[in-house]
């Protein structure tokens, strides 16, 4: 059975899509004849996390797909799986973005699926998971552990302490879409992350490959992320100085900007002109066939302008000239209102279904803990009187 939830237009929208014996929950936003980038979150996220990625992303013309990591019990299962999912959407040549085991699954689903990945980007991951299960004796019993027992060593995995406001506003966001995962969830997951398999070679040239990693903190040990930078030599490295473990949620700007200069960089033509309510040959963005046409000290006016720097130079004139230049000024901007109006009402409804969909989630997970709780209370009894029935 498949939902949609529309948000404004037809380019916004939240499914719930079976597949098979697999229930995937995505967005997919953006022209629908642009290849996509699909965005895996990590351990602890959800479709949810790359809202920012989404909401940015999509209104410069490029179509962005974020998805939940399916419940899923190996890895062999995983590329069966999100095989089917492409099939399903009618996709067939994607770019891939992953974080932490998001990015252990896409470069998985490239080694074994080569024709279909185009190019990664990849950040806080890693290439073998022999490490995580060494860490974790307890493994075999994860299907059998309670929810809250999976839920505080998912939790404690993101760093303790004081943050800066955005890193501590990521950590709060993350720890909220844990808190919406079930068991099985979350058991599938750590599941994929110490089942024993490493990345081999993979047919995609270094070249097509962005390595975003931030420098101060993360989960991943860095031994571990420097093993993936070792692996691929000639792909193009764009390190954070900060942003912690979700520098898609705390460092926004920087990681979207990241994106938009990989999807460039590997021929992914954006389609601002498909995007509702943004004007046609707005002077507010620009092609990528006008980037190429222009050189590369024209690409770099461009990006600084996509992270909202004004215009200088050779680009346009912010005021046109001309008789009618005081018309055309008050249409664009009335355009451009109407647009960041439209992002921003979007931005409100899926917070909203968001908040709504936490609020049941998190009544149900109280509900589970408060059984689990008297289950283990009451087996805590049983033993206690069979050990005192022995004593006698």
């Amino acid at each position: 059975m498949r939902y949609l939830v529309l948000w404004g237009s037809k380019e916004s929208i939240l499914i719930l899509n079976q597949i098979g014996s697999k229930q995937w929950r995505y967005y997919d936003f953006g022209p629908k004849v642009v290849p996509p980038l699909i965005c895996l979150p990590g351990t602890a996220g959800t479709a949810d996390v790359y809202y920012k990625q989404i909401m940015s992303l999509s209104m410069k013309g490029y179509r962005v797909i974020s998805v939940d990591i399916p419940r899923v019990w190996n890895h062999q299962e995983w590329i069966q799986a999100f095989e089917k999912f492409l099939d399903a959407i009618d996709v067939h040549h994607i770019h891939l973005y992953g974080t932490s085991l998001g990015g252990f699954l896409a470069q998985l689903f490239a080694q074994h699926r080569p024709r279909r990945v185009k190019s990664l980007v990849l950040s806080n991951t890693f290439l073998e998971t022999n490490s995580f299960a060494a860490a974790m004796p307890w493994a075999p019993f994860v299907g059998w552990t309670p929810s809250f027992l999976l839920k505080r060593y998912v939790l404690t995995g993101i760093r303790d302490g004081p943050h800066e406001p955005f890193i501590a506003d990521s950590v709060d966001f993350v720890v909220a879409q844990v808190e919406t995962l079930s068991r099985d969830d979350l058991a599938s997951r750590l599941s994929l992350t110490v089942d024993a398999a490493s990345v081999g070679p993979l047919l995609l040239s270094d070249s097509l490959i962005t390595i975003m990693d931030t420098n101060d903190f993360c989960a991943i040990p860095q031994q571990l992320k420097d093993q993936v930078t070792e692996r691929y030599p000639g792909a193009r490295q764009a390190y954070l100085k900060s942003g912690g473990d979700f520098p898609f949620l705390s460092r926004p700007d920087e990681v979207n900007l990241h994106l938009q200069l990989h999807l460039r960089r590997v021929g992914v033509d954006a389609r601002q002109d498909m995007v509702p309510g943004v004007p046609k040959n707005d002077a507010g963005g620009s092609s990528s066939n006008q980037n190429d046409e222009q050189g590369g000290t024209d690409d770099a006016q461009d990006d600084r302008t996509d992270c909202g720097s004004p215009r200088n130079g050779s680009g346009p004139p912010l005021v046109p000239d001309g008789p009618d230049s005081g018309n055309s000024q008050n249409q664009h901007l009335s355009n451009a209102y109407l647009s960041i109006s439209r992002e921003h009402l979007v931005h409100l409804m899926l917070l909203a279904v968001m908040e709504n969909e936490q609020a049941i989630l998190a009544s149900k997970a109280m509900l589970h803990f408060t059984c689990e709780y008297v289950i283990l209370d009451l087996l805590r009894t049983y033993l206690s009187s069979l050990y005192i029935n022995l004593e006698v």
